[in-house]
């Protein structure tokens, strides 16, 4: 079957009491079992049956069971957050004494996890170039927990080469961990890749309306231990499972995630062929566009389709923020993938407590505004971004 009808018609791992056809919220904390002994098999993982919500429960496994469908993973598990499923992930590698190979083009929160949390109970980052394989052979040793990177950078757009970066690694016994945030698993084959384990924010393309938090963790077996760590150990010890109503809502955006996802994609690469032309703007930073310089990577790892996510340059963050301020229609708020077209500054928001020389490092522009491209009408988004930009001289 196709990706959309896959989507949509993944079958219950339980059939539903009264033959619900959208997965009911099992909005509840314990489940009762006939006997001790179904009790005790279900606790100990010797059945598949929900015990407590912490750790499972029905309306979350049914999402988890429908992303396995459509990326043919071996496990998938859904959390809270896109943090808290990178946090958790990583946790299930590292150790005093490890180290995570990584780059300084990751989102503030992850590379703050790994440059300020982590190294807090003894676990190194070592940051390298990753668009430069060399960097990362040189930086691995018997101590490395993993390879962690950004299949495109939030907001720099930068592309690694992933059968590259994976055949080091995988040299060296280290496995390779991705973030596929950017670019949805349904348009992209990461494990043919050499990624062995996805995360992602499902907050962004699966919630789809910006209706609720969420992460997941795709994991393909290719290092059993991950996949231990996280179910026998820190489901259970750190409880960021996802919530039911949580995965109630993604469950309705993953049904509808093909369709949007196509839409949005194809409104950001006009509207950034569009801005391109116009004088006042200094860049448009877009890997779609075919003078980009990662366009040729990115259309052979993830497709014809480049993400939903743009980025404009002005003549200095002043100009930005006058930008941002006369916009009508799109709106000035964060988050990614919204069905709403949203448009922030990043340097001095999500960015913001970064001192100006760790930007700098970081490639975060003060003359950066980042669009996440949502389902209006493009010709409506167009007016609006020309409008905003029209009182700028050059």
């Amino acid at each position: 079957m196709k990706r959309q009808t896959i989507a949509i018609n993944t079958p219950y791992v339980r059939q539903d009491a009264y033959g619900a056809l959208a997965v009911p919220i099992y909005n509840n904390v314990a489940f009762e079992f006939g006997n001790a002994r179904e009790m005790a098999d279900a606790f100990t993982n010797r059945v598949k049956a929900p015990d407590y919500s912490r750790v499972e429960n029905p309306t979350v496994t049914n999402l988890e069971q429908r992303v396995k469908a459509l990326t043919g993973a071996d496990h998938v598990t859904a959390f809270n957050s896109g943090m808290a499923a990178i946090g958790n992930v990583l946790l299930a590698l590292c150790s005093q004494g490890r180290n995570i190979i990584a780059s300084n083009h990751l989102f503030g929160n992850t590379l703050s996890l790994i440059t300020a949390t982590l190294p807090r109970f003894g676990v190194e980052p070592r940051l390298c170039n990753l668009t430069r394989p060399e960097e990362v052979e040189a930086a691995i040793d018997e101590h490395t927990a993993c390879v962690f990177f950004e299949i495109v950078t939030n907001p720099q757009l930068e592309v690694a080469d992933i059968e590259a970066l994976a055949a080091i690694a995988h040299d060296k016994g280290v496995p390779v961990i991705a973030d596929s945030t950017v670019i949805p698993f349904t348009e992209t084959s990461l494990n043919e890749l050499g990624v062995d384990v996805e995360v992602l924010s499902s907050t962004k393309y699966l919630s789809g309306g910006g209706t609720s938090l969420g992460g997941l963790v795709i994991d393909y077996s290719t290092f059993p231990y991950i996949n231990q760590g996280i179910k026998q150990e820190l489901l259970f010890n750190l409880g960021a499972y996802m919530t039911p109503q949580a995965a109630y809502m993604q469950t309705l955006g993953l049904e509808t995630l093909d369709v949007r996802y196509q839409r949005q994609a194809s409104s950001a690469l006009w509207l950034a062929q569009q801005i391109a032309d116009m004088k006042v703007v200094e860049r448009v930073n877009h890997i779609g566009l075919s003078d980009n310089p990662y366009h040729e990577l990115a259309r052979k790892q993830f497709g014809a389709t480049a993400g939903a996510m743009f980025t404009v340059d002005l003549a200095s963050r002043q100009e930005c923020f006058d930008f941002l301020d006369r916009l009508r229609l799109i709106h000035r708020a964060t988050n990614l993938f919204d069905s709403r077209t949203l448009a922030i500054h990043p340097a001095s928001t999500i960015f913001g407590l970064f001192p100006e020389t760790e930007l700098e490092q970081m490639d975060v522009r003060q003359t950066t505004v980042r669009l996440s491209v949502g389902l209006e009408d493009r010709e409506d988004l167009l007016a609006d971004i020309a409008q905003a930009l029209s009182p700028i001289k050059k």
